[in-house]
């Protein structure tokens, strides 16, 4: 494999993955951002991202001569064969991707990008954005190539490293097959095809999972409707190989920093083709509904209301392994109790910074006291071993809200608490089942 000079601009989750681990592969890597303190950070070897691996590739590109920061994309491009774009595309109006930050690093990058070289969108862009960069380019030496990040917050050093795929789209066919062979030793499956249908995977393959997700979170409502255990029923439906296991535990609902963007950029993209995607807004409604469901449960074990009930959570973040807070279930589901009036006191491992209306505390017991309700909504591990009889002897309530199925039901019985999770639970309906069927 040839070693081959590579920009990457921005510096956020994708990036700064991006950059380290191309890197650790043997390029000559300069990640860029305008933010000047991120950057003197980096530089000094502080990683704030809470990602398993990231800081050490960080630590070895810089002792390696392989990876280096600066500040702007103007001084990253200046040689760079190969230029990745890693900025945010955040949802905009109307929940269609906002592409400003793409189209300013390419209005300052434009006229000093070396002849020959490649741009690639690393970033999640709607279909289309490829030929929108080539045109505000107006370089017809440089192609534009859709190169989609396939990574999961916590796992992402693992994922990038040891990827299920590489989708490399563009219509100029030499272009897509050197941006490949920058992951050659990686020896993973390859996908070369064109740019429009390189962004359509992303945006197909993260809509699915949403999908799935909503489904599993429905079959659990079902399940406690009807009586039965919905981790049996997953388990029994994981062992089909058309179906698999991942993606199949019920939860507060989705969220994190693409699911959401992703699914409504894809419902704005068919709109704008005059397809009625209702499936993909069924698929969110019911996203929806599963957080008012999560709500309506930690309500009755409130004692039937909120207003003035102590509730104390234990996950802020929106998946465990990470400091994330970008579209937490676990923030969507505190706005909710707070609209109704409940006191909030959050604990989670890898947040100490202010969250709008719950008082973070440093200690999951804190977070516990005088709590009427305990409620997990991140499944970090360490909550399997708090020692529950303390945390029931500090709580003022006894029931336990546990919305990831994440704790042992058994412990907290012993402990003296009630567990109460998410399809695992017979719900009174107040008539007999088999007078239903």
């Amino acid at each position: 494999m040839f070693a081959r000079r590579i920009a990457v601009i921005g510096t956020g989750y994708v990036g700064l993955t991006t950059g380290a681990c191309l890197a650790s592969l043997g390029h000559h890597v300069v990640c860029a951002d305008v933010d000047v303190a991120k950057v003197e950070r980096l530089r000094a070897g502080k990683v704030t991202i809470l990602e398993p691996g990231l800081a050490e590739l960080v630590a070895e590109g810089q002792a390696g001569g392989r990876l280096e920061f600066v500040v702007g994309a103007a001084a990253a491009v200046g040689d760079a064969e190969v230029v990745f774009l890693c900025v945010p595309t955040p949802m905009g109006q109307g929940g269609a991707a906002d592409l400003a930050a793409v189209e300013s690093v390419i209005s300052e990058v434009r006229t000093i990008l070396p002849v020959g070289s490649i741009v690639v969108n690393k970033s999640t862009v709607p279909v289309g954005t490829a030929a929108r960069v080539s045109n505000l380019l107006k370089r017809k030496d440089v192609p534009v190539v859709s190169n989609p990040e396939f990574l999961r917050e916590g796992t992402a050093v693992h994922d990038f490293l040891n990827p299920d795929r590489i989708v490399v789209g563009c219509d100029i066919q030499d272009a897509a097959e050197r941006v490949a062979a920058l992951y050659s030793r990686l020896g993973a499956p390859t996908v070369l095809t064109d740019a429009a249908s390189a962004e359509m995977v992303k945006y197909a393959a993260n809509c699915f999972l949403a999908m799935k997700l909503s489904y599993v979170n429905a079959i659990a409502e079902l399940c406690e409707r009807l009586g039965a255990d919905v981790a049996d029923v997953t388990e029994g439906m994981g062992y089909d190989r058309r179906i698999g296991q991942s993606f199949l535990q019920p939860g507060p609902g989705w969220g994190g920093s693409c699911l959401p963007k992703d699914t409504q950029a894809l419902l704005q993209v068919a709109a704008a083709v005059g397809y009625d995607f209702s499936l993909l807004q069924a698929t969110i409604d019911t996203n929806t509904h599963q957080r008012q469901l999560i709500v309506a449960k930690i309500r009755e074990a409130a004692g039937g209301r909120l207003r003035g009930r102590r509730i104390g959570l234990l996950g802020l973040a929106f998946k465990a392994g990470t400091n994330d807070l970008r579209d937490s279930p676990a923030l969507a589901v505190a706005a909710l109790l707070r609209a109704e009036g409940a006191e909030l006191t959050g604990y989670d491992p890898g947040i100490d910074q202010h969250v709008d209306g719950v008082r973070v505390v440093s200690d999951p017991y804190e977070a516990a006291k005088d709590a009427d309700t305990v409620v997990v909504l991140t499944e970090w591990p360490e909550f399997r071993g708090l020692d529950w009889t303390r945390v029931g002897e500090l709580a003022a309530g006894s029931v336990v809200v546990d919305t990831r199925n994440h704790l042992d039901p058994d412990a907290l019985r012993r402990s003296g608490l009630t567990w109460w999770g998410v399809g695992r639970g017979h719900l009174d309906l107040g008539q007999d089942l088999a007078a239903v069927i």
